[in-house]
């Protein structure tokens, strides 16, 4: 926008007043898109520091200097919203793009539920008032092959309120190796302390024993904690402890065994040669208490925490205060209900678009990639 020839703004008098450069006409694009309010503010901010860089001493600004900075600052927030874009890095559940896609089948039916009125908390049978996500808690449970199940808004959220439940002010042992970072910054550990548990690290980075867990255990110990290492792995000189070792040292010592698999994965279908990943009821089968997980990475719904275990102890979590706090919308589990009974049905290789893409020939991509050449200019 800077012009060369332009003349300096000479004094704060020679700034044009907000409604004045609000009307320029290189603006104008961004009223419908970013709403009028929103333009005058950015136009109030640019002007602002301006004239204080002005004051400073900057005396060569010109009124397209400033025009510039309020073109550059809204094209910045036109770039934030969210608008469908062209995944185009070779991994498909790729946080920063919005995980895992939903089909349109899905969508479809969660709208109409999502614009219009729903049974969400009403049961239709007697009339009366209804309980959120009944119906999709026994989906869950019966995939999971547990005796319950519950889902809050994502995993993060699942960990905290597990912790904040079962362990509050009471000691949780956890191995080095597993105080991992997941996403944004966010860490396990700060996590733990965070829910009002007591953290207590075991072992070293590469490797923890049985024998490391089973000294740690004290009077205070409430539980238990397995974090799968979703976002990386380590080889060499390393050793882990099992779930199934861990769940018949926590019965031996009266101990709630949690596991957090992070991805939500059921299952590979036939042919993928992909190893390594615990799927859930893997986790279950092996004696965890409870298992959750995430709904929009390999399970490929809306983004959610699932927890699947014990009757008893999903009981108390939803009686905490806090659950509420956490809790999913009717989108949300308009979306999930769906993708649990796709899994329950056994379509999820064909339904879901996150197990369409997996397995998706290499030679079907190949020809894929030729078309797309091919029409490149």
């Amino acid at each position: 926008m800077a012009n060369k020839k332009a003349q300096p703004l000479g004094s704060l008098r020679d700034f044009p007043a907000v409604e004045v450069l609000t009307g320029h006409p290189d603006l104008a694009p961004f009223m419908e898109s970013l709403t009028r309010p929103v333009v005058v503010n950015v136009v109030r901010e640019v002007t602002a520091r301006s004239k204080e860089r002005f004051q400073s001493g900057e005396t060569s600004l010109t009124l397209d200097d400033v025009v510039g900075g309020v073109i550059s600052e809204l094209t910045r927030l036109q770039n934030l919203a969210l608008t469908p874009v062209l995944n185009a890095t070779g991994i498909i559940v790729h946080t920063n793009l919005g995980r895992a896609p939903i089909s349109e089948e899905m969508m479809g039916r969660a709208m109409a539920v999502a614009t219009g009125y729903s049974n969400l908390e009403f049961d239709i049978g007697p009339g009366d008032r209804g309980r959120r996500g009944a119906v999709i808690e026994h989906l869950l449970a019966t995939l999971c092959e547990t005796e319950s199940g519950t889902l809050v808004n994502n995993n993060a959220a699942a960990l905290f309120i597990i912790l904040n439940t079962l362990a509050n002010r009471r000691e949780v042992i956890i191995s080095r190796g597993e105080l991992v970072q997941i996403g944004g910054g966010f860490r396990i550990p700060d996590i733990m302390t965070r829910s009002g548990v007591r953290l207590v690290e075991i072992g070293t980075t590469n490797r923890t024993t049985l024998e490391d867990y089973r000294q740690a255990v004290t009077g205070k110990t409430a539980m238990v904690l397995k974090v799968h290492r979703s976002n990386f792995s380590q080889s060499g000189f390393v050793e882990e402890t099992s779930l199934k070792e861990l769940s018949d040292l926590c019965r031996e010592r009266h101990l709630i065994l949690v596991h957090d698999i992070g991805s939500g994965l059921f299952g590979f279908p036939e042919g993928v040669p992909i190893t390594g990943e615990p799927t859930v009821v893997e986790s279950v089968r092996a004696g965890a208490d409870l298992t959750c997980f995430s709904g929009d990475k390999l399970l490929g719904g809306a983004q959610a925490g699932l927890i699947a275990g014990e009757r008893d102890s999903i009981a108390k979590l939803k009686k905490n205060p806090l659950f509420r706090t956490i809790r999913c919308d009717k989108l949300v589990f308009a979306i999930t209900m769906q993708v649990l009974a796709s899994y329950l049905h056994g379509r999820q290789f064909a339904e879901i678009p996150v197990w369409r893409m997996i397995t998706i020939p290499v030679t079907e991509l190949k020809l894929r990639e030729e078309r797309i050449i091919q029409a490149c200019p």
